[in-house]
């Protein structure tokens, strides 16, 4: 996500906070809906039942962080109607982003803004970016899973996978996957994509996942074609890579994905165990 779009939506959302007068941080549900981009109140609904839910598996108290109220909106120059509406505190809103569609933009964004109680936008970026890399590399493994299974199903051999994944590492990087390796310090048995930053792991997917497609929209059949395949898309986008500046066997190795992905879950199960001392 980029920069200019974390200052503009945190900038939103700020805009939007309330306050109790016994100093609890809470937003309108009204204004919420809005804010991650659902057009109707009736599907939004669906996501704050979802979230409510949640709340009570999580052994909270829903009344506690979903309060309801009714409020006088104008509806024309002079004319004003009663609406129901809930205050939110910041563990509902988390909640309700968290049962939302990760790919929308806003969605996103409130997944990780909610998370944190010091919201300043260096914190809330950086949060993104751990994020991303880590959907990035879940991503990659999914996609190098089904190119496993398909190179399996088209020759006969699960060895055949490893080959042909180092010969795309070595199209992509100019290095094998075990010079990769030895050149950023990653022990022999740790996967590469966990110490690769986001840039380079999102290369690796988009030339696998190339790759899926023409096997199977050009009915790919044996190892060696395949393997051809897969070189041939690894070295175009090392091509694109190049052409913008970016030369991924240069790029220095980023921390560790498991050791990432322990910290974020820890912040979540902290948040969802004690959300008021977060």
């Amino acid at each position: 996500m980029k920069k200019e779009i974390i200052k503009t939506l945190t900038a939103d959302f700020e805009s939007y906070s309330n306050i109790t007068v016994n100093e609890i941080e809470f937003w309108f549900a009204r204004d919420l809906q809005h804010l991650l981009g659902y057009t109707e109140w009736r599907n939004f609904t669906k996501a704050i039942n979802k979230a409510k839910t949640s709340c009570e598996t999580a052994g909270h108290r829903i009344s506690d962080h979903f309060v309801e109220v009714n409020k006088m909106v104008k509806i024309g120059s002079e004319t004003e109607r009663e609406i129901s509406d809930l205050m939110l505190t910041r563990f509902a809103c988390y909640l309700i982003a968290q049962n939302g569609d990760p790919k929308k933009e806003e969605i996103a964004f409130a997944q990780n803004y909610f998370a944190v109680k010091t919201r300043k936008f260096e914190i809330i970026e950086q949060r993104i970016k751990d994020w991303e890399r880590l959907n990035a590399r879940q991503k990659l493994t999914l996609s190098e899973k089904e190119l496993s299974q398909l190179i399996y199903d088209r020759t006969g051999d699960d060895r055949n996978f490893g080959i042909i994944r180092s010969k795309g590492d070595k199209a992509l990087f100019g290095f094998s996957t075990r010079e990769m390796k030895s050149k950023l310090d990653i022990k022999s048995n740790r996967p590469l994509a966990d110490f690769l930053p986001t840039i380079t792991i999102k290369a690796k997917d988009f030339a696998t996942e190339i790759t899926i497609f023409n096997i199977q929209d050009k009915d790919i059949k044996t190892g060696q074609q395949i393997s051809w395949e897969h070189i041939r898309n690894n070295k175009g986008v090392r091509k694109l890579l190049l052409e913008r500046g970016i030369k991924p066997e240069e790029l220095p190795a980023d921390e560790d994905v498991k050791k990432l992905e322990r910290r974020v879950k820890s912040e979540d199960k902290k948040f969802l165990k004690n959300p008021e001392k977060l």
